[in-house]
């Protein structure tokens, strides 16, 4: 087989994977208003949830990159995929001991593995092939993502929110019902939010079982590796790199934002609504993944004509825009403004990648941990944003800002910083090009 055919071979099977980890994403995004309904817990304590999930990036970035560079691409994948299934299993004990504690390790040890995948398929995907389209290469593979993150919703609806005996957003009648029936609800809720992440779990062994069987050219056996010394003495000089690892901490920190609270977003709206005439927040998060893959397929195509750090910066001027829309407009436009979010974000993930490691040989594996490591800005963030909407206590309108500005409409002002703060990136590697050019 030749080299190309294995680098095929390699690219599909890699690629995969970006799918399998988009569905955790935002299978668990939800799950913050999911836990604070059921078990009756403020917008920040819920939030940890985010806070666990990401918080396991920001663990084991490092820790895998050292993996790769003493083993291999492939060998990191096999531990990540190993990692994934153990935190998704674990989530049968904790809904059987009903522990929201043992839920938060569950997510922390799962995103383990995603911390590993990531680490490692970023990377090795910009390896497999010219180096001159590693940045489309990347943009078509995380275009894969948002389809794995769209099924991660609709499962989450369907299977879980759908299912629920504690509705979210209704007032439930729970002070007529003894302790005894209120622990069985929260037993019940808690065993339907487990079951998506347990059948996962069985999901991700097969996968790994695959990765095990199947042989594939692994570009990282192919490279001379410079001691860690003379590695971060390289990324350490290159503006790019550094500079790109805080733009990805403040991207994904506006991302988990805008896809988690979201559905509290919709749920204050609903406040004022009718009970025939109730938004379902589903609707408007799958919408943001529609525009979310439908813009990074657009971007794949637009980066053979644009410049990706100047595309990258008109989109953070749009998305800047419409986040200034959800906190100034009420009602559907606000909401539509926060929708559109989604696709100004599309191709920020992977375009920031692709311009912090370029032109990078072995450093781009330690590299990748650092920009993997960026994504514990999804961990810190979103707590922060839960204290704002908490401020005038736990419902999400209970203060109004400038008298006219719902607390959890003014909380995306915090997305909106992150997003200037990418735009200001942009501008600062298009200078450095311009002065080299």
């Amino acid at each position: 087989m030749s080299s190309k055919q294995n680098y095929t071979l390699g690219f599909v099977l890699v690629t995969s994977l970006f799918f399998l980890w988009g569905f955790p994403n935002d299978l668990t995004n939800p799950m913050v208003e999911v836990f604070k309904n059921v078990l009756n817990i403020s917008n920040v304590k819920a939030s940890y949830v985010q806070l666990a999930f990401y918080g396991g990036y920001g663990t084991m970035a490092i820790p895998a990159a050292l993996f790769i560079r003493k083993y291999s691409y492939k060998s990191s994948i096999i531990l990540g995929l190993f990692l994934f299934m153990l935190g998704s299993l674990l989530m049968y004990p904790s809904a059987l001991l009903v522990s929201y504690n043992l839920f938060l390790v569950s997510f922390y040890i799962l995103t383990f593995g995603l911390a590993f995948l990531e680490t490692t398929a970023n990377p090795m995907i910009l390896e497999l092939g010219p180096a001159e389209t590693a940045t489309q290469r990347l943009n078509l593979s995380q275009a894969f993502n948002p389809i794995g993150a769209l099924t991660g919703q609709v499962i989450a609806r369907i299977y879980v929110v759908d299912r629920l005996d504690t509705k979210i957003g209704a007032d439930a009648p729970t002070e007529l019902l003894s302790l005894e029936q209120k622990q069985q609800i929260i037993e019940h809720d808690l065993s339907i939010v487990s079951t998506p992440y347990i059948v996962l779990g069985f999901v991700v062994l097969a996968i790994m079982i695959l990765f095990m069987v199947v042989k594939i050219d692994d570009p990282a056996r192919h490279v001379d590796k410079l001691d860690l010394r003379t590695t971060f003495k390289k990324l350490f000089a290159n503006k790019d790199y550094y500079e790109g690892v805080l733009a990805q901490f403040f991207y994904v920190a506006c991302q988990i934002m805008v896809w988690t609270f979201i559905y509290q977003y919709v749920t204050n709206l609903n406040e004022s609504r009718p009970m025939d005439d109730q938004l379902n927040a589903t609707v408007y998060v799958v919408a943001s993944t529609i525009l979310f893959l439908t813009a990074r397929w657009i971007c794949t195509f637009l980066f053979r004509y644009i410049n990706s750090a100047r595309l990258m910066l008109i989109f953070a001027m749009l998305g800047s825009v419409l986040c200034i829309g959800a906190i100034l407009i009420n009602g559907m436009v606000g909401l539509y403004c926060l929708v559109g979010v989604s696709f100004a974000m599309s191709l920020m993930f992977p375009t920031i990648y692709g311009i912090a490691l370029r032109g990078m040989g072995d450093e781009a594996k330690l590299g990748s941990a650092g920009l993997i490591l960026a994504i514990v800005g999804g961990a810190l963030m979103p707590p922060l944003q839960g204290g704002i909407i908490d401020w005038g206590g736990t419902g999400l309108n209970d203060l109004q800002l400038f008298g006219s500005i719902p607390e959890v409409n003014f909380s995306f002002i915090l997305p909106l910083f992150c997003l200037l703060l990418v735009g200001i990136y942009c501008l600062r590697v298009m200078k450095r090009n311009k002065a080299l050019s």
